[in-house]
């Protein structure tokens, strides 16, 4: 069986750049105990600013921790594998 590539420091610069925010980890945590979670209902959720939490998710996206699902007019939002990565992390770390 042929061993993982590992990840270069410019990629996980990137995916760390991604929760580099105490909202985006409160919206990445969210969004891994509500998968498919709409933008409004993480609005809601954190009681956030539409533009603000907006970018936040943008920026989560571009990092590759959670992926955009469009269902008609709605979009629902879900971790990505190396999102569910992060969050395990977060709540392991969270707890030492």
């Amino acid at each position: 069986m042929a061993e993982k590539k590992l990840k270069g420091p410019k990629k996980l610069e990137r995916h760390f750049k991604g929760v580099s925010n105490h909202r985006r980890i409160q919206i990445l945590i969210l969004i891994a105990k509500h998968p498919e979670i709409t933008l409004f209902d993480i609005v809601d959720a954190v009681n956030g600013n539409m533009k603000t939490i907006s970018e936040h998710v943008r920026r989560l996206t571009l990092a590759g921790l959670v992926e955009k699902r469009y269902s008609g007019r709605e979009v629902r939002h879900v971790l990505t594998p190396y999102g569910r990565t992060f969050y395990s992390f977060i709540e392991t770390f969270s707890r030492s």
